[in-house]
């Protein structure tokens, strides 16, 4: 796993209390040239999984993180580059689609549709990942092989969309996906040494995913670990040409 990268990996994790982010940081730390895993999250302390590995973990480093809030994500950027002096891997897993006690709820019509849930989702699953970027360039500045990856979602495909509905999630992963198409053209310039893109997961057994899961044939829903093993396989698989491309799970193209 992560045969691609240097013998001293170091790695970001963003929304990593649970499902996909959780499982990279699991998945990652059983890499063994893997020496460095921050896993960011929006409440450390109530992240029971991860409060775990790290008992058991000393490669491991949690990082208070809301992609939602610049000055939290400047200030966690400062708090990895007192650890490290480099990434080689970030990987933005931080998303929402719906959240009961936060009133977010996935649009079927367009008289759904409120501009604080449109807010809310482009905050965290646009901007976010765009403000990891910009905040924790500085930790890609080397020469040595680094990858950016955002988890993006086929939904966010505007050339796929057949079945409408979703309009913030829709919307925010489409706007996500044009920023880190723009970003990989920014760093082919000035960062040659990163490969970015956006991934899609797959319908994963997840709680962003479990509303939905009724009319999805059981062979098409992951389990994280499955999810996760598969991402990171394409991710050690990327060449430099590859940067700016939107991939599925198994390698194949996205339509933008």
């Amino acid at each position: 796993m992560l045969s691609s990268f240097p013998g001293d990996t170091r790695a970001l994790v963003t929304g990593a209390s649970r499902g996909i982010g959780c499982e990279f940081v699991r998945q990652l730390l059983a890499a063994p040239n893997v020496t460095r895993v921050f896993a960011a999250c929006r409440r450390p302390a109530h992240a029971t999984e991860l409060n775990a590995l790290a008992l058991q973990e000393p490669r491991l480093r949690i990082v208070a993180l809301d992609v939602a809030d610049e000055a939290q994500v400047e200030a966690a950027a400062g708090e990895v580059a007192a650890g490290t002096d480099r990434l080689h891997l970030v990987v933005n897993a931080a998303g929402v689609l719906h959240d009961a006690a936060e009133g977010l709820a996935s649009e079927k019509r367009l008289a759904d549709v409120r501009a604080d849930t449109l807010t809310a989702s482009f905050a965290v699953n646009a901007f976010g990942p765009l403000l990891v970027a910009k905040h924790f360039e500085r930790l890609l500045a080397h020469r040595e092989r680094a990858v950016f990856a955002s988890v993006s979602a086929r939904v966010g495909s505007i050339g796929d969309n057949r079945l409408g509905g979703w309009y913030a999630y829709r919307g925010a992963k489409a706007a996500q996906n044009m920023f880190t198409k723009t970003l990989s053209v920014e760093w082919a310039r000035s960062r040659r040494n990163v490969i970015c893109v956006a991934l899609h997961p797959g319908t994963t057994d997840t709680d962003l995913s479990r509303p939905f899961q009724a009319n999805v044939a059981p062979e098409k829903l992951f389990t994280v670990e499955r999810t996760v093993r598969q991402l990171l396989g394409v991710i050690d698989g990327l060449v430099p040409g590859d940067t700016g491309r939107f991939l599925a799970w198994d390698g194949s193209e996205i339509p933008w």
